[in-house]
């Protein structure tokens, strides 16, 4: 079912056709109803971090494919640190 341009499934298609929704949610957000009603909204993780602007990890970011190319060299902790003076 579609409303408003966007798919929409009831709790009960919902529980029968997970893979079509998942599949949908691929797509753009899927509407969830319950009587009815939205209740929820099935999302792909890439579209849950776009909209969260959840922070990434620099691991995770260092582990995208694609950017085997960037150099990277962090700096070292002598070069950000002086010794403290204790006196």
């Amino acid at each position: 079912m579609w409303r408003l341009g966007v798919p929409t499934l009831t709790s009960r298609e919902f529980n029968r056709e997970t893979g079509k929704a998942k599949r949908a949610a691929d797509q753009g957000p899927v509407f969830i109803t319950d009587r009815g009603q939205p209740s929820y909204v099935l999302l792909s993780i890439e579209e849950y971090r776009r909209l969260s602007g959840a922070e990434r990890k620099i691991a995770d970011l260092l582990a995208m494919p694609g950017d085997e190319g960037i150099d990277f060299e962090p700096p070292r902790l002598t070069d950000l640190a002086s010794a403290a003076e204790l006196g």
